[in-house]
């Protein structure tokens, strides 16, 4: 069984860097052709795919995004972790990390990351 979960705060103050953890368990995020993504979700809008590292641990991230952003990972505890730098209110969102393997197949539930002073 595949789980994955996002942890990291709840809530990140603007200008401030938000950072997240996803620990997965049942595969290890070397195991080739996994993909180790984030994505977000806005209140009321649609998934932004945001970035991801591979097994072998190359990122690649959304150009709105890559001056800003950074994924990397833990291989001796099975996770990676997003880091986003200068975060602003309109940022606020369900946090999502997910595998990809012959597309999304597998999702954490999601944590609310909300940016406010």
């Amino acid at each position: 069984q595949v789980l994955l979960q996002e942890s990291g705060p709840g809530l990140v103050k603007p200008s401030q860097t938000l950072s997240l953890t996803c620990t997965v368990s049942g595969v290890s995020i070397t195991t080739t052709s996994c993909y180790w993504n984030w994505i977000r979700q806005p209140p009321g809008k649609g998934l932004e795919w945001m970035g991801m590292i591979t097994y072998s641990g190359d990122t690649y991230y959304i150009p709105s995004l890559k001056s800003r952003i950074s994924i990397f990972r833990d291989t001796s505890k099975n996770q990676f972790t997003l880091q986003l730098t200068s975060v602003t209110p309109e940022e606020t969102a369900v946090y999502y990390c997910a595998r990809g393997h012959y597309g999304m197949d597998y999702w954490g539930k999601g944590t609310l990351v909300t940016v406010s002073s």
